[in-house]
């Protein structure tokens, strides 16, 4: 079976590699969860899920970046993804996160964008990072604050996502570099 050879990050708890064919099965459990699929496309059944998930080696693939498959070292389970993100007519280049539902609370979440905020604007020469947030998901928007972004205003996503409500919160490289050691603190 294929596999992409790229990065992968660790933090002090966590492994950010690319996707992997084994970490569908809890890729899939995440999207047919309701309440955690909510704000990143969707509650999905597993066919569905399964193309969407094909996305993130596609565009390591293609462009080089996506987001990265974050795994627990304690356990070596698939917890989620985080990363950088720009498809087509994207709002700007992203960092974006999601999480199974089970490891929402531990700062998992910060650990990871971290990384990735970090590696997007040292291996990919960005110049700033977005993350476009659906208005009730405070979550995440407490999160992009922790990170050091700001609100920046209403944004849009491309097709098929033109009328989903976003705000942009975000960050230039010359913001994070000197927070980046508060965040981590």
């Amino acid at each position: 079976m294929p596999t992409l050879t790229g990065p992968t990050l660790e933090t002090e708890r966590l492994l950010l590699r690319l996707p992997q064919r084994s970490d569908f099965d809890a890729y899939a459990a995440m999207m047919g969860d309701e309440e955690t699929a909510r704000y990143i496309g969707g509650h999905m059944q597993r066919a569905a899920a399964w193309r969407k998930f094909l996305q993130m080696p596609g565009a390591w693939a293609m462009q080089g970046f996506a987001m990265f498959s974050i795994v627990e070292k304690s356990s070596g389970e698939w917890i989620g993804q985080a990363g950088p993100w720009m498809p087509e007519g994207w709002p700007g280049t992203e960092v974006g996160w999601s999480l199974r539902r089970e490891f929402t609370g531990r700062g998992y979440a910060l650990e990871a964008a971290t990384a990735a905020i970090a590696w997007a604007f040292e291996h990919l020469g960005w110049t700033e990072v977005i993350h476009s947030i659906q208005p009730p998901n405070q979550a995440s928007i407490v999160l992009a604050e922790r990170l050091g972004s700001s609100y920046v205003g209403p944004g849009r996503l491309p097709p098929p996502f033109e009328d989903v409500e976003i705000g942009i919160w975000g960050q230039t490289r010359a913001q994070w570099v000197p927070r980046r050691r508060e965040v981590v603190a």
